[in-house]
């Protein structure tokens, strides 16, 4: 596998992954498609030294991405980052994400990053499992915060401490 800095020209596979996850109501509180329009805001907000978008390649072909976000945007939070793992389609089950998680988890040191947060779907085990794998503990619930076609769910707050 091959981590690189995402460029803009991969932003378009960087949507369609994460609209991919979409119709299954288990990732993400998006119930629509998103535009690469409204995402480029958001993909100039990364950057490479300390809040990086990795393109994960196999065999030259992406299968998938992996981001690292702000917690809250004030100073004092700077060392917290929240980590986001998308996989193509026909990437899931295969343990790209376990390949991902554990890269991720080795580069915080060097990001600055000394909190590590998931949030995730209380519904969604698959990604608690894995996170729960490396040592991810509960941080925080939030019952019943989102409705996804009328049902509503919970979120859980994972998150791991980096060892300095």
């Amino acid at each position: 596998m091959k981590f690189r800095d995402a460029v803009i020209d991969d932003l378009a596979d960087i949507v369609a992954i994460y609209n991919s996850t979409i119709p299954s109501r288990m990732v993400t509180a998006d119930t629509e498609p998103i535009s690469v329009e409204s995402r480029r805001e958001w993909f100039y907000k990364h950057t490479p030294d300390k809040r990086p978008l990795w393109i994960v390649e196999d065999y030259s072909s992406i299968v998938g991405w992996v981001g690292f976000h702000s917690f809250v945007g004030r100073p004092a939070y700077n060392g917290t980052a929240e980590i986001s793992v998308y996989l193509h389609e026909q990437a899931r089950g295969k343990g790209y994400g376990t390949q991902i998680l554990a890269y991720s988890i080795s580069r915080c040191k060097e990001l600055g990053i000394t909190n590590l947060l998931a949030i995730i779907f209380s519904h969604n085990e698959p990604s608690l499992k894995l996170f729960r794998k490396f040592g991810f503990q509960d941080w925080g619930h939030l019952p019943n915060v989102a409705s996804l076609d009328g049902v509503e769910r919970s979120v859980s707050i994972l998150g791991k401490r980096i060892d300095k």
